[in-house]
C-alpha cells in the first residue's frame, strides 16, 4: 500500500533546493519514500527579487505492515 503526504518546501535559494531540502526532512521522520510530484511552485518577491522559493509537493511512501 502506498500512500501520499502532501508537504511544502521552502528556501531563500532555489526551487530545487526547496525540493532537496524539503526531501530531506521528511526523510528523517518517514521511512521507505518513493517518489515526489511536484505539485506547483511560487516565491515571495520582496522588492524587484526573489526572497523565499516554496514548492508543493506530493511524496509518496510505502507504509511498513510489518512494523508493530
Amino acid at each position: 500500500m502506498e500512500k501520499h503526504l502532501i508537504i511544502t518546501g521552502i528556501s531563500k535559494v532555489s526551487w530545487k533546493d526547496a525540493i532537496v531540502q524539503a526531501i530531506a526532512e521528511a526523510s528523517k521522520t518517514l521511512d521507505y519514500l518513493t517518489s515526489v510530484k511536484i505539485i506547483e511552485q511560487r516565491a515571495k518577491i520582496n522588492g524587484d527579487k526573489i526572497s523565499e522559493y516554496y514548492v508543493d509537493l506530493d511524496l509518496s511512501f510505502v507504509l511498513d505492515r510489518g512494523r508493530e
